[in-house]
């Protein structure tokens, strides 16, 4: 039987908005609060990553929950009901650390929270760590390992031609499913289906339609079966949310190796040896092709205060709702240190 988990409309959050000060960007975030509780036990800020919305965390909040601590989840950038400009400049990865800064100060303002994070959300996560430490008590990660700022620049299209398993990029960068899905509900639904593993109906039993080397087979949006992962109820509300503002938001955030690149230079001599002085662990997969367990190795030297690294075998990337039960025992155990 798997663990309780979030409905869209779950009555255990509530809803909030704030507005990142001298811009016009606003997020939207989901709060928890632990019942029956006069003081939480701590603040745990979980970042999800691409595609998916703060529902993503659905069987993780009410593990949280019971532990006594309470919950702050954002709807990213270009995501949901936060804002989604049409500026690449804007997805930077320093910039939006910025953003959730400005969450933890104004949810959080008297001590740093806990961060749980998951596919961009964990790089994302790795560089808030980075460029305001103060803020981060521990981090628990999914699927992406942390990685030093580099010492060059280079395009998309160099680092895709160095890893060819993540050829999946350069047609998000390109705008290739933007097009194809152009406020289509249908496509739209296949697509997510197909990101969260749903297969292409018809032939020899079905086939994925999303391959990380090459991308998505555009051709057959509307021929996608359901998500083996994800419920129809849960994916009309994921139609409906991706239908407010169109893919382009999600898509800027791949358009952003170069920006980010450049923020980073500055800081690439000092972080080659850096280490952070928060615990840490970093959850792997056993089949995400694109993001194997060995990413992690020699990631330990720039934890102080040790890094704990786990794999889950038998899961996917989608892993906070493939196992969700091996997923919270992780987190649970890794969290008593703090509780």
């Amino acid at each position: 039987m798997p663990p309780d988990a979030l409905t869209p409309n779950d009555p255990r959050v509530t809803h909030h908005f704030t507005t990142i000060p001298s811009t016009s960007i606003t997020y939207h975030y989901l709060l928890a609060n632990p019942p029956n509780v006069s003081q939480p036990a701590g603040t745990v800020l979980l970042l999800h990553g691409w595609p998916d919305l703060s529902l993503g965390w659905r069987y993780q909040i009410p593990l949280l929950l019971s532990l006594g601590l309470r919950v702050i989840v954002p709807d990213m950038l270009g995501y949901g009901l936060s804002s989604s400009p049409a500026s690449t400049s804007e997805y930077s990865l320093k910039k939006m650390a910025g953003h959730m800064a400005h969450i933890i100060r104004h949810i959080n303002p008297s001590s740093p929270v806990l961060l749980g994070t998951h596919d961009w959300g964990a790089f994302l996560g790795w560089r808030l760590a980075m460029y305001h430490p103060e803020l981060i008590r521990g981090v628990f990660a999914f699927c992406i390992p942390y990685t030093p700022p580099d010492t060059k620049v280079s395009s998309l299209e160099e680092w895709v031609g160095e890893h060819r398993e993540l050829g999946y990029q350069l047609q998000n960068a390109r705008g290739d499913v933007e097009r194809a899905v152009a406020g289509d509900r249908k496509r739209l639904r296949g697509w997510l289906r197909g990101m969260f593993g749903g297969l292409i109906e018809g032939e020899d039993g079905g086939r994925m339609g999303f391959d990380p080397w090459k991308g998505f087979d555009l051709q057959k949006l509307e021929e996608v079966g359901p998500s083996p992962l994800v419920s129809e109820e849960v994916m009309d509300f994921y139609v409906e949310e991706y239908s407010r503002n169109g893919l382009q938001g999600p898509m800027n955030w791949y358009r952003t190796r170069e920006i980010n690149l450049q923020d980073e230079l500055p800081l690439a001599e000092e972080y080659a040896t850096k280490q952070f002085e928060v615990p840490a662990m970093i959850v792997m997969v056993g089949h995400d092709p694109a993001l194997p367990p060995e990413l992690t190795d020699g990631m330990e030297k720039y934890f102080a205060k040790g890094l704990r690294k786990e794999v889950i075998p038998e899961a996917s990337h989608w892993v906070l709702i493939h196992t969700p039960d091996e997923v919270n025992g992780l987190i649970g155990d890794f969290l008593k240190q703090f509780l």
